[in-house]
């Protein structure tokens, strides 16, 4: 899977400053609990700069970090964060957990069938017996109905004011949004600006899609939901939450 965080990822924390970690982690916790409720051990695919991970250590779990961006595996890492630098597709961990979770997406970064299926099938390798894979995704009702727009989003701290804009461009016959970043950014200090171009293909997902995936790659899907509010999912729902549980 392509690293498409390369120079975007020295200004994740500022941009996503505002995210509720301590909610989407609070959140986990309970469905954890619900589905896999003596899990200890977690596999944190696409973990950042380990904002969820950190949270889940402190409510008592131990958890690993796989992360492509090497920046943002460091910074997890300076945070007390227990992070190494992969491919979630094709790392090779040599231990198995309890839980393997993607958030934020991330799922939604593999893009094309035969990587989906290799993770997938690597996932159920990774999980002790009846382990849960949990994961969120874009949703290809809402994302159809509602279409992608472009976006402008302002951050900034004491040294740099940082404008994102984000353009979105549509590929209905693969299920793919591809998400094309400028990032202005300007050193307040000398005023000086920089610009940083990134483009990062997202692929939404159906509920069908991800049966005949889990399916496939020795999975039962035992819940989807809304993320956070644990609601059905609509055409207005952008992020659903999927949790597999590893067959035995």
């Amino acid at each position: 899977m392509e690293n498409v965080f390369d120079s975007y990822s020295r200004y994740y924390n500022l941009f996503y400053a505002d995210k509720q970690y301590d909610l989407e982690t609070d959140y986990v916790e309970k469905t954890l609990k619900k589905f896999s409720p003596h899990s200890k051990t977690i596999l944190e695919y696409g973990s950042g700069t380990g904002g969820h991970g950190l949270l889940l250590v402190k409510k008592g779990y131990d958890v690993l970090g796989i992360e492509r961006s090497e920046t943002m595996a460091k910074i997890a890492t300076s945070r007390g964060y227990n992070c190494v630098v992969g491919d979630i597709v094709d790392f090779q961990i040599g231990k198995t957990f309890d839980v393997c979770m993607a958030l934020f997406h991330v799922i939604s970064y593999v893009n094309n069938n035969a990587d989906l299926i290799q993770l997938f099938s690597a996932t159920r390798l990774r999980l002790n017996p009846g382990g849960i894979f949990l994961f969120d995704a874009w949703f290809s009702p809402a994302v159809l109905s509602q279409q992608p727009e472009v976006r402008i989003k302002k951050a900034e701290d004491v040294h740099v004011a940082v404008t994102r804009l984000a353009q979105p461009v549509v590929d209905i016959t693969r299920n793919i949004v591809t998400v094309n970043y400028q990032v202005f950014v300007k050193d307040k200090k000398t005023g000086d600006y920089t610009e940083l171009s990134e483009s990062h293909p997202m692929r939404h997902f159906s509920i069908p899609e991800i049966e005949l995936l889990a399916e496939r790659t020795g999975f039962s899907v035992i819940k989807t939901e809304e993320f956070l509010t644990g609601k059905e999912p609509s055409q207005n729902t952008w992020g659903v939450t999927f949790v597999l549980k590893a067959n035995a």
